[in-house]
């Protein structure tokens, strides 16, 4: 049971610091616990890309035209083929390391807690929670912090 993180890091991005598949596996076990979904086992793909991936991608799934940290693809597979897995792969999560660095310089955050942020923030999109209104991103939030205060990471939404 649990969470388990296909991590794709295929073009060798050597930041300052990346995050392992067992920070990963950590950060989005405590998300799928806080968000009380089940205790099935899933998967989630994790793909690391450059900022001309990312924006490539945010431009044709999302038509806005510049590079973003973090987009999830929800799995859409057959029912047939769900019946014949082990587990529920839940969808696919895009994170751009250098926006994601980037982002917690100018923020002032340590870059695992930001890091573990982004990764949960995609994790529960992958979970159809959403920041469209006021009310959806005060639940995703909530669970944002939630999860990241379970992992010793303070609350990201507090300046300063």
């Amino acid at each position: 049971m649990g969470v388990t993180v296909d991590l794709d890091n295929a073009d060798g991005f050597s930041s300052h610091w990346l995050p392992d598949t067992q920070d990963l596996v950590k950060w989005l076990s405590c998300a799928w616990q806080a968000s009380a979904a089940s205790d099935e086992p899933v998967n989630v793909s994790i793909r690391l890309v450059d900022r001309d991936g990312s924006a490539v991608l945010n431009r044709q799934y999302r038509a806005r035209d510049y590079p973003t940290n973090v987009l999830s693809f929800p799995a859409q597979l057959p029912k047939t083929i769900i019946k014949l897995m082990e587990y529920t792969h839940l969808g696919d999560i895009v994170i751009c390391p250098g926006i994601v660095e980037q982002e917690a310089q100018d923020q002032q955050k340590q870059l695992p807690a930001h890091w573990a942020h982004m990764a949960i923030h995609g994790f529960l999109h992958l979970l159809d929670y959403d920041h469209n209104s006021s009310v959806e991103a005060e639940k995703m939030e909530s669970l944002e912090i939630l999860a990241l205060e379970k992992l010793g990471f303070s609350n990201p939404y507090l300046i300063g």
